[in-house]
């Protein structure tokens, strides 16, 4: 057990909590992790329906190479022989479907350039160009001195052409730029539900950063999500350190104008308060909720000016996710393996994406698919016989919290019409009489976000990953409060990848040890 004053007291056990968490115990101070949920782990958490076992959110990640920033995290905690990762097909990681073409991304650009040719030849020269750009943009996105400011880049800024030339542009932005037709942007760009951006707002960065990551690596966890959730709570509690379950902060502590703890209510499963509360104090609170509902408890108005302007930031859009467990398929023979499908039925995604979410029109749907049971070896995640199937794309959380407010039957009546559009395209394309094979089905909304990861309007990647969102100006972990740290994909980087780099920087600001790579000068 801990003292009642713990070097940090952690408020949330999201991925980049318990990477800080994890570290800091490791390298010997003490940690009290603080969550809300029966499940440590926010969107990395797994769940258990159905005699299956889900992950909320996550389906394949990056970095995880050797020298990359998760496996550096791994060996810094002594965890990268016991969390270990299956690779992706690298001669196809993704399948990108649409009406009139399809392309499998592979690890190798080369090849990449040579499948783009075959389906364009007319086009040959621009889309060369383009996959050339991309790559030579992630190598300078790498060698950015982090942290990154004038200062520090000013004297090398020759070698950081692309970085000045794209540092507002979308993704469209540079499609336009080197006359891309209109099948090809969609087929490059269909990994669209990473980031529940379309092109015309998704940032060049963002998008250049995970498909070049995935080009190098597109990875699943050996033994599942939960095993490496599970690894990182333990390395918590052998550092004796504690992660608390069922435990919501409902206030923040200071003496004058240091924060020094948190109050916390302990809840039941639903989250409705027990009525217990009690304090924690800590020398530091570090907090892994969403800064800006975290902001809006402690006050606005403790925090400078210049950090209000930062936490004024737009929520990424939220997410429609279908969890189903099916048996009497042989998904293998069907086409499937380790790889992802993305496929639209609409050739213009940006069309697309308007019509899901502004408009909610599914008739012409785009979406990604997933196979997880056929990732890895390890059957533990479902019943003998049966494999799993998720399916994921955008919805607007304003039209489903009204229809769950007012009208429940008429909001599961939406889930299961949003799913039926899905379901009749993988029928058409892929899986022929799907439905009479699942055993069992379980529809999330953006409002099941809200529910079960505490996400403000059920965003899925914290703020918008807009160019705006993307660069030195958006949040870091300082917050302008003496003994406050944030530690979220709002104040770093969404995603699996970007929450192990969030939770380690942290670590090394507080800490003085280095594990990642920070580029030239680092």
């Amino acid at each position: 057990m801990l003292s009642d004053q713990p070097d940090f007291v952690i408020v949330g056990s999201g991925l980049a909590a318990l990477v800080f968490g994890a570290l800091m115990a490791r390298a010997g101070r003490s940690v009290r992790v603080l969550e809300a949920h029966e499940h440590a782990g926010g969107f990395a958490h797994t769940f258990e329906a159905g005699g299956f076992r889900f992950n909320a959110q996550l389906h394949y990640v990056w970095n995880c190479g050797e020298g990359y920033s998760v496996n550096r995290v791994l060996r810094r905690l002594g965890l990268v022989d016991e969390v270990r990762f299956v690779e992706y097909d690298r001669l196809g990681f993704d399948h990108m479907r649409m009406p009139g073409h399809a392309l499998d991304i592979p690890g190798d650009p080369a090849l990449l350039k040579e499948r783009l040719a075959a389906l364009f030849p007319g086009e040959r020269r621009a889309l060369a160009a383009f996959v050339d750009e991309v790559f030579a943009t992630a190598d300078e996105l790498d060698r950015l001195p982090t942290p990154t400011s004038a200062r520090r880049l000013l004297p090398r800024i020759h070698r950081f052409r692309r970085v000045l030339r794209y540092r507002r542009a979308t993704l469209q932005d540079v499609f336009d730029r080197f006359h891309l037709p209109l099948p090809a942007q969609t087929l490059l760009a269909l990994q669209w539900p990473d980031f529940l951006l379309p092109p015309a707002r998704l940032s060049f960065f963002a998008w250049v950063m995970l498909f070049v990551g995935y080009c190098r690596g597109a990875y699943y966890p050996e033994r599942h999500f939960e095993h490496v959730i599970d690894a990182l709570v333990r390395t918590i509690e052998a550092g004796g350190g504690e992660v608390c379950l069922r435990q919501r902060v409902i206030d923040f502590v200071f003496e004058g104008e240091r924060m020094v703890g948190v109050r916390a209510e302990a809840v039941d499963d639903r989250g409705i308060g027990a009525g217990e509360i009690t304090t924690h104090r800590g020398r530091a609170v570090v907090c892994n909720m969403d800064p800006r509902a975290a902001a809006e408890l402690i006050g606005l108005q403790r925090f400078s000016p210049a950090l209000r302007r930062r936490l004024d930031y737009a929520y990424s859009p939220s997410n429609f996710v279908a969890y189903l467990g099916v048996e009497g398929l042989d998904l293998r023979a069907l086409g499937f393996g380790r790889h992802n499908l993305f496929h639209t039925d609409e050739p213009d995604l940006n069309r697309a994406f308007d019509r899901m979410y502004r408009e909610g029109d599914y008739r012409r749907p785009s979406f990604a698919l997933t196979t997880p049971s056929l990732l890895t070896d390890d059957p533990s995640d479902r019943p003998p016989g049966t494999e799993i199937i998720e399916l994921l794309t955008v919805a607007d959380f304003d039209r489903f919290q009204h229809l769950r407010n007012s009208n429940i039957k008429a909001y599961n009546a939406r889930k299961r019409e949003v799913f039926g559009a899905m379901l009749a395209v993988i029928e058409r394309e892929y899986i022929p009489d799907l439905s009479k094979r699942i055993c069992f089905k379980m529809l999330g909304s953006p409002t099941t976000n809200v529910r079960y990861c505490l996400a403000p309007r059920g965003n899925s990647y914290g703020a918008d990953m807009t160019p705006e969102a993307i660069g030195p100006g958006r949040l870091d972990h300082r917050s302008s409060i003496p003994g406050l740290y944030f530690c979220n994909a709002s104040a770093g980087y969404g995603g699996f990848a970007g929450t192990f780099w969030t939770g380690a920087r942290l670590f090394e600001e507080l800490s003085g040890e280095v594990i990642l790579d920070h580029g030239e000068g680092s």
